[in-house]
């Protein structure tokens, strides 16, 4: 098979099993990665079977992904994948047992990832690094805590489990949507807060983590003192803030460019293009076929042996385990039961 460098498109899939159309897209060298949800489930062997027949598509592989962070954003929750507790119960213990949420937080992670690669999933978009500043509905108990200084280190635990079982993370949503109200699935959020401030609280799990987080979701939010952009399409914030002052080198993915809180850049060649232009690696377009394929046929974005080694560089290294051996792991073995005895 002829080695096909990743495009920056990550596009879904219609159901269970591969269709035409999804093949005949799937095949375009502007996509490079697939999104599944809910709807691409069925059973354990189904999903194995799905992502087998995406993976052998190209070479190297395109990238399968998944929003699986626990709580009430996780795709899959039966037939072998375990119900994971929402970030915040996490947040709540460290108050009182700062060694144990962090263990919990560590197992959390190795168990999110293990079950999912598996069963041929590569990236989860995990941790959520946002603030509870218990204003935002949309993040809410998404997020580990309020503190800075108790998200970092959980998430920074998270990340470890992930990278045990051999997945890379994903930090979200750059700088922070935990103080914007409004829904940027349905709205355009605003958080009218000077950039210090932000800087000081929203921006420090970041500052801290490092080089531990691999990828970074920039959120679908403006920042009026910084820029009348959302953060993903803005220059200043991924290119002078998050590359430049953080000095991040790792992949950055737009937020879903179907969401009404991009609406605010045109249409999705002007979202893609502007994301393109702001600095972000692969951009993302879910739960819109037309919208897709108009991308597709519009946008042509000249190669970029960068970004595409970036993206590239987020496909697990080594095959995993089949999920028929997966309770036989001892290490997957001690961190269910430390995720199970979290949620009971």
């Amino acid at each position: 098979m002829k080695h096909t460098a990743p495009g920056p498109v990550m596009i879904d899939v219609a159901g269970f099993e591969l269709d035409a159309e999804d093949r005949e897209l799937l095949a375009h060298p502007s996509v490079g990665g697939v999104i599944l949800f809910a709807r691409n489930f069925g059973d354990a062997q189904q999903l194995a079977a799905l992502t087998a027949s995406i993976h052998a598509l190209r070479s190297p592989p395109l990238l399968i992904s998944v929003d699986h962070e626990g709580g009430r954003v996780q795709r899959f929750r039966r037939d072998g994948f375990t119900p994971l507790p929402a970030m915040r119960v996490l947040g709540e213990r460290y108050m009182n047992d700062a060694q144990g949420a962090l263990d919990a937080s560590r197992a959390a992670g190795f168990v999110l990832a293990a079950e999912l690669r598996a069963r041929g999933v590569d990236l989860s978009f995990t941790p959520v690094l946002d603030l509870d500043f218990g204003r935002s509905g949309v993040i809410g108990d998404r997020a580990f805590h309020g503190d800075p200084a108790i998200v970092a280190p959980l998430a920074g635990a998270l990340a470890e489990g992930l990278r045990a079982a051999g997945m890379k993370s994903v930090g979200k949503h750059f700088p922070g949507h935990g103080w914007a109200e409004a829904d940027s699935h349905v709205a355009i959020p605003v958080d009218e807060r000077d950039f210090d401030t932000i800087w000081s609280t929203d921006i420090q799990p970041y500052l801290q983590l490092g080089r531990q987080i691999d990828a970074v979701m920039p959120a679908h939010v403006i920042y009026p003192a910084v820029d009348s952009l959302p953060a993903g399409f803005s220059r200043k914030w991924v290119q002078d803030i998050l590359r430049g002052r953080l000095a991040f080198e790792g992949v950055v993915f737009s937020d879903d460019l179907s969401m009404e809180g991009a609406s605010v850049v045109g249409d999705v060649v002007a979202r893609a293009e502007a994301a393109w232009d702001a600095g972000c690696d692969m951009v993302l377009v879910c739960n819109a076929r037309d919208q897709a394929v108009k991308l597709i046929d519009g946008w042509q974005p000249a190669f970029d042996s960068v970004r595409s080694a970036r993206v590239e560089s987020l496909l697990p290294r080594a095959a995993f385990p089949p999920v028929g051996t997966l309770a036989q792991d001892a290490g997957y073995r001690d961190a269910l039961g430390r995720v199970q005895r979290l949620s009971a």
